[in-house]
């Protein structure tokens, strides 16, 4: 069994006050049961680690990959409504980041998976740092940025330095699908594997990640689709950090 454990991580210093302690990120972390073969940081739109998201974490641990979780909310009010993007939010995957490597893991052989807004996220992660792979499951912001000062999806997204997965509900208000058809279209540009993965019936929800069922019907479309979900994720990851 794969062990569970919170630490955290140092922010980069941004030299405006050197002498102040640093600050810190709180992690969740999942370590496999034998050496690392890489990392995974996991970003994710929610203030609670979800019985659904620890399995997963679980799950990509068992597979030899040392697993963390930045708290993405560490700088917001209990109660805050607040969504996380932005500079915090990258500042946050830095410092996970920092941590896997002083750990032994290799810069590219670090994956980075986002869901929703983090997903969005985990794609420009990947234009911009020197990760071995990305996934993005339901990422927003395709065609309009989420925000000032981000650049839109399709924009981005002939900037990939490293291969990309994206995967999407087809009934997803938030993500529709001509824009999804828009992204592929963009993605198609990069110098890197890409993929964007898109299925019919399944909308996941914004706040938080979507379920993926251990013992789902087979004649269940909606629990085939997040089982081929997950298989896609770990393949992927699999696949490209090497």
């Amino acid at each position: 069994m794969s062990g569970i454990f919170t630490d955290s991580a140092v922010l980069r210093a941004l030299g405006e006050h050197p002498d102040e302690p640093p600050v810190r990120v709180p992690l969740t972390a999942v370590e496999p049961d034998g050496p690392a073969r890489g990392g995974i940081v996991v970003l994710h739109e929610s203030r609670d680690f979800t019985d659904n998201l620890l399995a997963l974490m679980r799950s990509l641990a068992a597979e030899g990959w040392l697993t963390v979780a930045p708290h993405l909310f560490h700088r917001e009010p209990l109660h805050s409504t607040a969504e996380v993007f932005g500079d915090n939010l990258f500042a946050d995957f830095d410092a996970a980041f920092d941590w896997l490597t002083a750990r032994g893991v290799y810069p590219d052989c670090v994956g980075v998976l986002g869901f929703d807004d983090a997903g969005t996220a985990a794609l420009l992660v990947a234009t911009s740092r020197p990760v071995g792979a990305a996934v993005s499951v339901s990422a927003r912001g395709i065609v309009h940025p989420l925000a000032e000062g981000a650049p839109a999806l399709v924009d981005a997204a002939p900037r990939l330095q490293a291969p990309w997965l994206g995967l999407y509900g087809e009934d997803d208000p938030g993500t529709p699908r001509e824009e999804v058809e828009r992204l592929r279209d963009a993605i198609a540009r990069a110098d890197v594997a890409t993929l964007v993965v898109s299925y019919s019936g399944l909308e996941h929800r914004a706040d938080e990640p979507p379920e993926f069922p251990v013992d789902g019907d087979d004649n269940d479309l909606a629990a085939q689709a997040m089982m081929d979900a997950q298989r896609r994720i770990f393949d992927w990851f699999d696949g490209n950090l090497r």
